[in-house]
């Protein structure tokens, strides 16, 4: 399945505000998801893990960039 740039970003607003989501909701379980690969990954993980304001307001971060992406791409079209 080929996906056209459009449907590419769509896509990536849409995990972007989800994830953000999420890590607004459940901080800890958030960062635990992504913990896994390089050892400099999982440290930093971990102290997203053991920091949940931190994981909430990158989350929050994520969320407000998916929209303001979304809402850029919309006036480009």
């Amino acid at each position: 399945m080929v996906l056209t740039s459009k449907r590419w970003k769509h896509f990536t607003a849409m995990a972007l505000i989800g994830d953000g989501v999420m890590a607004m909701v459940r901080p800890r379980s958030d960062a635990l998801a992504w913990d896994g690969g390089p050892k400099v990954w999982r440290s930093l993980m971990q102290r997203l893990t053991d920091n949940p304001n931190l994981t909430r307001a990158i989350g929050a971060a994520q969320v407000i960039g998916g929209i303001v992406w979304v809402l850029y791409q919309e006036k480009d079209e």
